[in-house]
């Protein structure tokens, strides 16, 4: 028979004792067909019938089979061969430890972050050789500009007279803007994996501890946050200019040429001087997003680094209690960056809720700094209750998962734990049981989304942040399990993670660096102009990109390298309404930020410690 088929796998591998499941997917029905794994010596270890038809993936593919393996446990390095009316075959992966699988995961997650290290420390490496834009050490504070949807500002922007050090950080995604939305989450997802995985996040890993990232985040922060006056910037440089004005969107170059960059030519003035964004007067309201989340991120700071940086610690907290303090609870438009649809976020009521839970684990551990606003730890674990509650009864409860834009999935966890952790007080507004309903209720539309999808896919592949959602996906699954003491979700923790890291329909991992196919052609920068073009080192290993959508992105940059290099779209006869694009113009599938990578370190650490 004539046709084509392919094994798609989790290209990282699988722990020993987790669900095993690869997908068959063939242009034909693949009657009668068996499949063997096979170690790396070519012996067979396990062989049984292709499983059944799971549905169709596309008009090419109309046929996918679960190909089910859970008997092989034993450490080696395996792939699977097909014997049907179509042969197929799969690359090869792990079979051992949850460390043994995602370790290298980890530390390539690492890695990540410290290419997107702006300022002065820089981490060197083959894609960093060289510090950039020295110049926010004293950048200039301007007022919001109205824009339109493209970010695009009429006129001149209006500066306040007031210079701050916005310094350090890291760059959001493929672009070289710093964004408080964006870093606030990423820090309060990475602290917690520190604080909590310690072996595989923490001290105890020698290859992937992310304290010292955590805190370089943690530390642009705080240079955001003018404790003395209660004002925050929320934002470093413009996307893009006007036809006066050149924005950061508007060139394609390497970090390091930005200080100088265009002379004296006015045009390039916000390039060479990144201008820093106020989100209102000196003790202006907070918009609650912004406030929760970065009171979170500091409050997990000061739980982290009480011991070993106390003053750093002492610091955050104080910090976190005042931004939470000015939290705006009274709705309306969220603020995010400028433009607002570069980051349109609609909920906010679980940042809150996330926030007052941390600050509460932060007073409840004692060892508290002078000069908080309150000291008494069960004042935020009632308001965290108040939030938690408030978010199960509004209207975006469940519509999303763990994500830049809705960190339930990680709230509902922590305050359940929190509760406990105070001894399951009385007169709450919420009680663990409802938190952990909630986390079903999201859980289950995952598990109703993956039914409808022949890979079993928690999310619409045909949707921004693919990728990203995986990964918060398989944390949320865990998170139900540890605080119920079940395996209800175990198996979906697995495969949603595997999702993400081959078992798709175009067979490539969605993290640069993770398995054996995975993006070449990133819309980033620095990887487009220093880094190669078809896999070998270096690559941008560790990022997550945005994954499949419904929609590829073009456009073309002077000084923007060709990838791949012979224009060839190797994924496209894999589409279905779903499209993924590697190629460096596609920014919808294939550029990676520091928000989407932000879950899949807590993942592979919640794998690694065999919490599925």
């Amino acid at each position: 028979m004539t046709g084509s088929a392919y094994v798609r796998v989790n290209q990282l591998g699988y722990a020993a004792g987790a669900s095993k499941r690869a997908y068959l997917m063939a242009s034909d029905a693949e009657t009668a067909a068996t499949f063997a794994v096979k170690s790396s010596g070519g012996s067979t270890v396990f062989s049984a019938p292709v499983g059944s038809d799971l549905g169709s993936w596309s008009k090419r593919y109309p046929h996918v089979y679960a190909v089910d393996f859970p008997s092989v446990t034993a450490a080696g390095t395996y792939s699977i061969s097909v014997n049907g009316p179509i042969a197929a075959s799969s690359p090869s992966f792990r079979i051992g430890s949850g460390a043994d699988v995602y370790s290298k995961a980890l530390a390539n997650a690492l890695a990540f972050y410290q290419v997107q290290r702006d300022g002065p420390d820089y981490v060197p490496s083959a894609l960093r050789t060289a510090s950039a834009h020295l110049h926010d050490r004293n950048a200039m504070t301007y007022l919001t500009p109205h824009t339109d949807s493209d970010g695009v500002f009429s006129g001149d922007l209006s500066p306040l007279g007031r210079r701050v050090d916005a310094s350090g950080g890291w760059w959001d995604a493929g672009d070289y803007l710093k964004f408080v939305q964006t870093t606030g989450y990423t820090v309060a997802v990475l602290l917690a994996g520190v604080r909590d995985f310690p072996t595989q996040m923490g001290a105890g890993s020698a290859g992937s501890n992310f304290a010292s990232e955590a805190k370089f985040g943690a530390d642009w922060l705080l240079r955001m946050w003018d404790d003395s006056t209660r004002t925050l910037y929320y934002q470093v440089g413009i996307g893009s200019g006007n036809d006066k004005i050149e924005g950061d969107h508007d060139i394609w170059r390497l970090p390091q040429t930005d200080d100088a960059y265009g002379g004296t030519d006015p045009a390039f003035r916000y390039i060479r001087n990144r201008p820093v964004f106020r989100a209102g007067p000196p003790g202006a309201r907070i918009s609650p997003n912004l406030a929760g989340r970065n009171a979170a991120a500091l409050a997990i700071c000061f739980q982290v680094f009480k011991e070993s940086a106390p003053a750093f610690a002492d610091r955050c907290l104080l910090a976190a209690e005042h931004i939470f303090d000015l939290a705006d609870a009274s709705s309306g438009r969220l603020l995010t960056v400028i433009p607002f649809d570069f980051y349109p976020e609609q909920e906010w009521r679980d940042d809150l809720e996330l926030g007052a839970t941390e600050l509460y684990l932060a007073l409840a551990s004692g060892g508290l700094p002078a000069g908080l606003p309150h000291t008494d730890a069960s004042f935020y674990l009632r308001r965290a209750a108040h939030w938690a509650r408030a978010y199960v009864k509004g209207p975006n409860d469940a519509v999303d998962t763990l994500n830049l834009y809705d960190v339930s999935g990680l709230a509902h966890y922590e305050l359940h734990r929190a509760i406990g952790q105070a001894g399951n007080p009385s007169g709450l507004e919420v009680t663990p049981t409802a938190l952990v309903a909630d986390l079903k209720k999201q859980l289950d539309r995952a598990v109703a989304q993956a039914s409808a999808d022949p890979f079993g896919f928690g999310f619409p592949w045909n949707t921004w942040d693919t990728t990203s959602h995986g990964a918060g996906l398989s944390v949320m699954a865990s998170e139900y399990d540890e605080l119920t003491g079940t395996g209800t979700y175990a198996a979906y923790a697995d495969r949603w993670l595997a999702n993400i890291l081959g078992a798709n329909a175009w067979g490539s991992s969605l993290i640069v660096g993770d398995g054996t196919t995975f993006p070449h052609c990133t819309q980033h920068q620095v990887a487009n102009i220093v880094g190669s073009p078809d896999g070998s080192p270096p690559v941008l290993a560790g990022a997550v990109v945005e994954g499949p959508n419904a929609e590829t992105a073009t456009g073309r940059l002077p000084g923007m390298r060709t990838c791949p290099p012979n224009r060839v779209d190797v994924f496209a006869r894999f589409d279905s309404k779903a499209l993924f694009r590697d190629n460096v113009q596609s920014y919808s599938t294939v550029e990676p930020a520091i928000d989407l990578t932000a879950s899949s370190p807590l993942a592979f650490a919640r794998q690694s410690a065999g919490l599925r």
